[in-house]
């Protein structure tokens, strides 16, 4: 078995004396993982920096083996971040949620192309709302999606505020009041794409994603919520980015 394929490094951990096992998210292979030998090396570890995009050339005997990764730099998105602490939290909490959110060796390129775009997005301020709209769609690429279009209760599209922890559907202004503490805030700019949202509005709308994610992907899964996703929501919180 051989094959070459883009990947964005999720995780790498030493293996032996000088190897590492290598955790990718593959445009059209899903999540693999592979063997690199020398991957413990000190140009290696450069490389397999989680959040790096590499060329990536997977070899084995058969499908179902490790097999062994030989890879390639393409763009160094983890030296961009290196110095900028929240940006490098939300890095790392991306790669970690992927990697525990998704099974191994299927393919998910709209979750592949989202991380892309998603690590582009740190040269501009609004990438927190950016990784919210990721989230929101790696939940609908594993089959929990968020239904925003219309109020659950009346069917209308108007004055969205609010979404069942149940049924994960939006809910009016109106339909919800009676029922609003039991109910998530809906941040209006996952409402309106290309568009961002103030810092008040992404730690509501990591709050809803991370609620869906914690009670359908990781709960699921016998795992809680990586805690490096939990760090990034403490880190905005604390510091928020403006935006504006």
């Amino acid at each position: 078995m051989d094959w070459t394929d883009d990947g964005i490094v999720l995780s790498a951990r030493k293996h032996g004396e000088t190897s590492a096992i290598v955790t990718l998210l593959t445009r059209d292979h899903g999540r693999h993982l592979g063997l690199v030998r020398g991957g413990n090396g000190k140009r290696a570890r450069g490389i397999l920096q989680p959040g790096n995009l590499v060329e990536a050339r997977w070899q084995a005997r058969l499908d179902e083996h490790l097999g062994a990764y030989s890879c390639e730099m393409t763009e160094a998105f983890a030296a961009r971040v290196l110095r900028d602490a929240l940006k490098l939290s939300a890095l790392s909490a991306a790669c970690a949620v992927a990697e525990g959110a998704l099974a191994e060796r299927e393919p998910h390129r709209p979750v592949f192309d989202g991380l892309l775009a998603l690590l582009g997005s740190f040269e501009h301020s609004d990438w927190p709302s950016a990784y919210v709209k990721w989230e929101l769609g790696l939940l609908r690429e594993v089959g929990f999606a968020l239904d925003l279009s219309a109020c659950a209760d009346t069917g209308q599209n108007d004055q969205l505020a609010y979404v069942s922890p149940k049924s994960g559907r939006a809910v009016s202004l109106a339909s919800g009041e009676p029922y609003k503490n039991k109910l998530l805030a809906l941040p209006q700019f996952l409402l309106r794409p290309g568009e961002g949202g103030s810092a008040d509005e992404v730690m509501e709308g990591l709050k809803l994603t991370g609620y869906f994610l914690a009670k359908n992907v990781f709960h699921h899964a016998g795992k809680g919520m990586p805690a490096s996703r939990d760090r990034l929501t403490e880190r905005l919180r604390t510091k928020p980015v403006d935006n504006t």
